[in-house]
């Protein structure tokens, strides 16, 4: 884009919305996106363990169909 990095491009961003918007409302924005973005990361961290929770539940789940089809194969024996 023009040879602007990212860095740059930032930068003019936040001269744009200095100018559009104020220096107080761009730092309300900042929070605002700041608290965003840390209970985006809270719901992913409870949304990745009910994941986990699920895969050891199946996976016991398996483990006790296992043990009980060993037995049942034992007992015919």
């Amino acid at each position: 884009m023009f040879g602007l990095g990212i860095p740059e491009v930032i930068i003019i961003l936040l001269a744009i919305g200095i100018l559009l918007f104020g220096s107080k409302k761009i730092i309300e924005l900042a929070r605002s996106m700041g608290r965003f973005t840390g209970e985006f990361k809270k719901g992913k961290k409870e949304i990745e363990s009910e994941i986990k929770k699920a895969e050891n539940s199946i996976e016991e789940n398996s483990r006790m169909g296992e043990v009980e089809d060993h037995s049942e194969e034992n007992k015919n024996v």
